[in-house]
C-alpha cells in the first residue's frame, strides 16, 4: 500500500470513527440528561450534539479534500479540509453560549439532580470513548498531519476536561454539593469557547497559506544543496493545502550545463525532498550561477 492510500484509509477512520463515538455519546448523553436534570449533563449533550454535527460535516470535508486535482482545482481539494475547521469553531462556540445560558439559568434556579448514578456511569463511558477516539487521532495526525482532523482532535480533547469536570460534578453532587453543578457548567463553557478560537486561529493560518515551519523550510534547502551539481538554492516558498505541501525553489545551477543535465539536477532536488517530506510535491526553477551573481551584484 502506498503512502497516499494509506493516508487516504486513515482519514477516513478516523472521521468514520469521531462520528460513531459522537453518536453514541449523543445518546446516552441525552438519556441521562432527562433523568438527572443536571446542567453539567446538559453541557455535555449541547457539545456532544454539536461534535455530532461537526463530525458529519468533517467527514464529508475530508471526502471531498481527497478527491485528486481537476481542470478548475489543479492544487487538489485539500482546503476542504481548512473550511471545515472553521465550521468547527462556530460550532464549538455556539456550544460554549450555550452551556453558559443553561449555567447561569440554574445558578439564578436551583433545581435538585435526580440519578447523579446514571450520569456518573454515562460519563465514565464517555472518557473512555474520547481516550480511545484521541489515541487514534493522533495517529492520524501523526501519519497525515491532516488539518481537519487536528481540529477535531482538539475539540476531542476539550471535550475530555469537559466530561472529567461533568464526572466531578455529578460525583460532588451525590455528597450534597449539587450547586457547584451550575459552575463547573460555566467554568466549562469558558473553556469550549476558548478552544474554538484556537481551532479558528490555526484554519486560518492554513486558509492564508501561511509557510511551514521555519526548520522544515530550512531542511528543504539543505536536502536541494546537498545534491553533487547543485550551487546553492533561494526563494524557497511553501504552504499547505489538506494532505498535501506545496514547495517551490530557485536552484543555483553552472550557466554551462545543457537543458538536459539542468533537468535532471532539478528531478534530483525534488526527489531528495519528497523522499523525506512524502506529502511534498516541489516545484524547482533552474537560474545560471552567472545571473544569480549578477543581479545580486546590481
Amino acid at each position: 500500500m502506498n503512502i497516499s492510500t494509506e493516508h487516504e484509509r486513515l482519514l477516513r477512520l478516523a472521521t468514520r470513527a469521531s462520528l460513531v463515538v459522537a453518536s453514541i455519546l449523543i445518546v446516552a448523553k441525552g438519556i441521562a440528561w432527562w433523568l438527572s436534570g443536571s446542567v453539567s449533563l446538559l453541557a455535555g449533550l449541547t457539545d456532544s450534539a454539536l461534535d455530532g454535527a461537526a463530525s458529519f460535516l468533517n467527514l464529508l470535508a475530508v471526502h471531498y479534500a481527497l478527491r485528486p486535482a481537476d481542470d478548475d482545482h489543479r492544487y487538489g481539494h485539500g482546503k476542504a479540509e481548512a473550511l471545515s475547521g472553521i465550521a468547527q469553531s462556530l460550532f464549538i462556540g455556539v456550544s460554549a453560549v450555550l452551556i453558559a445560558y443553561q449555567a447561569i439559568e440554574r445558578i439564578l434556579h436551583p433545581m435538585p439532580l435526580g440519578a447523579p448514578g446514571l450520569g456518573i456511569a454515562v460519563m465514565l463511558l464517555s472518557i473512555v470513548l474520547t481516550v480511545a477516539l484521541l489515541m487514534l487521532q493522533h495517529k492520524v495526525i501523526r501519519e497525515t498531519g491532516s488539518t481537519a482532523i487536528r481540529a477535531d482532535s482538539l475539540h476531542y480533547r476539550s471535550d475530555l476536561l469537559l466530561n472529567a469536570s461533568i464526572l466531578l460534578a455529578l460525583i460532588l453532587a451525590v455528597f450534597g454539593w449539587q450547586q457547584l453543578d451550575a459552575y463547573f457548567g460555566l467554568a466549562i463553557s469558558v473553556y469550549i469557547l476558548w478552544s474554538s478560537i484556537q481551532i479558528a486561529r490555526e484554519t486560518v493560518s492554513v486558509l492564508m497559506d501561511e509557510e511551514l515551519a521555519p526548520d522544515i523550510s530550512l531542511r528543504m534547502l539543505n536536502l536541494a544543496r546537498d545534491v553533487p551539481g547543485v550551487l546553492g538554492a533561494h526563494d524557497l516558498r511553501t504552504r499547505i493545502s489538506g494532505n498535501h505541501w506545496f514547495v517551490q525553489l530557485h536552484l543555483e545551477l553552472p550557466g554551462h550545463l545543457t537543458l538536459t543535465v539542468a533537468h535532471a539536477l532539478c528531478d534530483r532536488v525534488a526527489d531528495a525532498i519528497e523522499d523525506e517530506y512524502p506529502k511534498a510535491e516541489v516545484l524547482v526553477h533552474a537560474d545560471p550561477r552567472e545571473v544569480v551573481t549578477k543581479t545580486a551584484v546590481v
